[in-house]
């Protein structure tokens, strides 16, 4: 039992650099990366100087919302889905052309 309980703890102490490894994306964001999303958010319809507290938080979402929406329309896998497809009807079949009498 012991031998048991000794393998969870180095398994988990093992697995502890791994998990922090994977969640240090939070680096801060350069100037050039700030004004980037400020033109991609303008692009979408946000406009900084004109909002008013009371529609700020809804514009700004708005705008972030539309921004992801492209951004997840053009790194989507695969040919685009245009509903042109039919499924469950059979083709039909080519004419011959009519013999001539030959």
């Amino acid at each position: 039992m012991k031998t048991l309980i000794y393998a969870v703890v180095t398994a988990s102490i093992l697995a502890l650099p791994v998990a922090a490894f994977a969640q240090s994306s939070n680096e801060p964001l350069t100037r050039a990366q700030v004004k980037a999303q400020l033109v991609q958010l303008e692009k979408a319809g946000y406009n900084p100087s004109s909002a008013n507290d009371a529609t700020y938080p809804a514009e700004i979402q708005a705008a972030e919302a539309r921004v992801a929406a492209q951004q997840q329309a053009t790194q989507s896998y695969g040919p685009g889905m245009n509903g042109s497809a039919q499924s469950g009807q059979l083709a039909a079949p080519a004419m011959a052309p009519a013999n001539s009498g030959q």
